[in-house]
């Protein structure tokens, strides 16, 4: 079985997170530095997870001002 790469793995974790209203829209996602500590990864891996994220839609970035999750309906699928 092949292991999972980290950067789908904070993706997949944020999406979870969003799924379960942990996290609203508007939200502010936490920097990369904070991403970095609370996974244990490179700049770039998390740099990738955001490049995900933001291809699904589930974020949008702010120049100077952050990460900031989208309204789900925008993204997800109906069960």
């Amino acid at each position: 079985m092949r292991e999972v790469p980290d950067y789908w793995r904070i993706a997949d974790d944020v999406i979870a997170d969003v799924e379960s209203k942990k996290l609203k829209p508007g939200d502010r996602l936490p920097s990369i530095a904070e991403l970095r500590a609370t996974y244990d990864v490179s700049h770039g891996t998390v740099q990738m997870a955001y490049a995900r994220l933001e291809a699904l839609r589930v974020i949008r970035r702010q120049q100077g001002k952050g990460v900031f999750v989208t309204d789900p309906k925008t993204w997800m699928r109906e069960p």
